[in-house]
């Protein structure tokens, strides 16, 4: 199985196989073992071990900590994948993106409004097509610069649902740390 993982400004392509690891397409020798009666697991790889323990949120989401160290990721398997990349389509243009439909269908909900923050995998709206909901969601963070439909409004495909704008960099230069720290 196949799966895409983002965390910490990061985009691993993780294959597992019978008996195998795969990182990027570099076979990795990896064990893992549950400590009993705790919530925590030994992740050995290579000749590294960690301390890891999990929490799934929604989407894919995760929160782990690891030696200490929170991170969150985002894991999507070959199927969650897929249907992204039917669910919708986005169109870049001087760093603004535009969320498009992704057949014609119905509006049932959106969940953000102009001005929004949103971050990576954030729920934007609900689309219904065919009986389904499809749930867009957002592919990166931003601000929502224009909303462009509301709920109940029916919509074609490649119809423009909404446009995100990239935040703005922090003068003071915080924010996440570079370089390669913690696990």
């Amino acid at each position: 199985m196949r799966y895409r993982v983002r965390t910490a400004g990061r985009e691993l392509q993780v294959e597992l196989g019978k008996g195998e690891v795969r990182v990027d397409g570099t076979p990795r020798e990896v064990a893992w073992a549950p400590v009993p009666g705790t919530p925590v697991a030994s992740l050995l790889v290579g000749s590294r071990s960690y301390r890891i323990s999990g929490r799934r949120g929604k989407g894919g989401r995760w929160v782990l900590e690891v030696d200490g160290w929170r991170l969150e990721a985002v894991v999507e398997d070959e199927r969650r994948l897929a249907l992204n990349r039917w669910a919708g389509s986005r169109e870049v243009k001087g760093g603004k993106w535009t969320l498009r439909a992704p057949m014609p269908g119905l509006v049932v909900k959106v969940e953000v409004r102009e001005g929004d923050e949103v971050v990576e995998g954030q729920a934007l709206l609900v689309v219904e097509a065919m009986k389904m909901e499809n749930e867009l969601r957002a592919e990166a963070a931003g601000r929502v610069s224009r909303v462009a439909v509301e709920a109940g409004e029916a919509v074609e495909k490649d119809q423009a649902l909404l446009e995100i704008s990239p935040l703005e960099e922090r003068a003071s230069g915080e924010g996440p740390r570079a370089g390669g720290e913690g696990p």
